[in-house]
């Protein structure tokens, strides 16, 4: 199953039916009268978070939704047939954007929720609604009210606790097979990984959801590479894990780079709680772990770990560290809730 995160949709709600313009004239029948019906109620355009979704990719095939239209009304005051509604079914954690790709109508995050897109249109009044003491006999009925027209972008963000960060060939694919369920493709050359992959990571029986993207470069967010396109991935996870490859020759101009292209992607990325590992250990002497740890300590102002995807040598640690950032971040987001909830006696 191919993966796509960004796609352009067109929507149409259905209009409403004409109302009927209609009289009663039945044989030995004394009092007959106007009895047009309603027009039936245009169906609606709507989109809603279900399970077992993690692509769009069913929207390359398909990108225009349009809803039907209302029946017109009848006589013998009957009313219209109310037209059909369309729902979206997107996966948790997409984002509805209006066409400027700026403006967000919604973010389903959670299963179950649902938004309304486009209102299908009313339905017309038939004659009998106007029928009134000096107006015993009208003759006119309203049309429809005509449907609602619009595109919109549908923008997937993963939702995992954790997100891996790294230059190409940093390991991340490496780590997520070694710590998780995932089996992404690994290779030893650079942009192995062409679409984010999600892994369920298992740790002192706690469980949590790990997400690996395209490596980044520098110039990503002008728009070199591909890295850039999938950051809004991790803009969601609790907590980053920095990935660098210990067998570079300049672990620290590694390091700024990731940072600068966090820095210049904007939003809140740059500000998430991260996590920095030293990463091909298993490749390094002892002496030359030592050394681009302290380098790259000294630059982060605080503690690196050295660990191999490979060997899984300090990987736990790792593990451990993730697991308390994403439990303490849960505990801050659960009182900020019950802050935020109103007062009952």
């Amino acid at each position: 199953m191919k993966f796509l995160d960004l796609t352009k949709v067109y929507l149409r709600s259905g209009g409403g039916g004409s109302g009927a313009v209609s009289f009663r004239r039945e044989k030995y029948i004394e009092y007959g009268g106007p009895d047009g019906g309603d027009g039936g109620r245009g169906g609606d355009v709507w989109a809603e978070a279900v399970e077992g979704l993690n692509t769009l990719i069913d929207f390359r095939y398909q990108q225009h939704f349009f809803a039907k239209s209302g029946q017109g009304g009848m006589g013998k005051q009957r009313t219209g047939k109310d037209g059909a509604s369309v729902t979206l079914r997107v996966p948790v954690g997409t984002e509805i954007l209006e066409e400027d790709e700026e403006t967000v109508i919604a973010d389903l995050t959670e299963v179950g929720q649902r938004v309304l897109l486009a209102k299908g249109g009313n339905g017309g009044f038939g004659n009998l609604h106007f029928k009134s003491a000096t107006n015993q006999a009208p003759r006119r009925a309203n049309p429809g009210q005509p449907g609602v027209e619009r595109t919109v972008w549908l923008r997937l963000k993963l939702i995992a606790d954790a997100g891996l960060l790294g230059l190409p060939n940093a390991g991340k694919s490496t780590f997520l097979a070694a710590t998780s369920n995932a089996r992404p493709k690994i290779a030893d050359y650079p942009f192995t990984t062409l679409h984010p992959n999600l892994g369920v990571v298992g740790i002192d029986n706690w469980e949590f959801v790990m997400a690996d993207i395209p490596g980044l470069i520098e110039g990503a967010h002008e728009g070199r590479g591909i890295g850039d396109r999938f950051l809004g991935h991790v803009e969601r996870c609790e907590v980053l894990l920095h990935l660098i490859d210990g067998t570079s020759e300049d672990v620290l101009t590694d390091y700024r780079t990731i940072i600068h292209e966090l820095e210049a992607y904007g939003g809140e990325l740059a500000e998430k709680p991260r996590i920095t590992a030293l990463n091909k250990i298993d490749a390094l002497t002892e002496e030359e772990v030592s050394e681009r740890k302290a380098v790259l300590e000294a630059e982060t102002r605080g503690p690196v770990f050295a660990m191999s995807g490979v060997s899984h040598e300090g990987v736990q640690d790792v593990l451990r560290m993730l697991r308390r950032r994403i439990e303490g971040a849960r505990q801050a987001a659960a009182a900020k809730d019950e802050d935020d909830a109103p007062w009952q006696p």
